[in-house]
């Protein structure tokens, strides 16, 4: 996945504000935040949206890392959001999957 940005950041050929990471997730601030807490969860494995994750035990290790990063990297402890935007029509500008953890403040509906 040469071309995927996110790939590259995983690879440290684009640098990122690193938040957290194992030998399955990687987790950094997103440069354009929607709210005073945004970070990315993404899975080192490259899937490029959920329509395309069939590997169930992919997606309740990545869910299970969102929660664990918010609840207690983060500390968001008036509440959090989580996002998964899915190709174009849904707003996925980064073909890696990828999920938007917001915080900080009371989000809108």
């Amino acid at each position: 996945m040469e071309d995927c940005i996110f790939c590259k950041i995983l690879d440290g050929s684009i640098p990122s504000d690193k938040v957290y990471e194992d030998d399955e997730v990687y987790a950094f601030r997103d440069i354009h935040p929607k709210a005073p807490t945004h970070v990315l969860v993404i899975p080192r494995q490259h899937v490029p949206t959920l329509s395309d994750a069939r590997d169930e035990k992919l997606l309740g290790m990545l869910m299970n890392r969102v929660r664990m990063i918010a609840d207690d990297v983060l500390k968001l402890e008036a509440g959090w959001r989580v996002v998964i935007n899915v190709r174009a029509g849904g707003g996925q500008e980064v073909y890696h999957l990828h999920v938007h953890i917001l915080g900080g403040k009371k989000l809108p509906f």
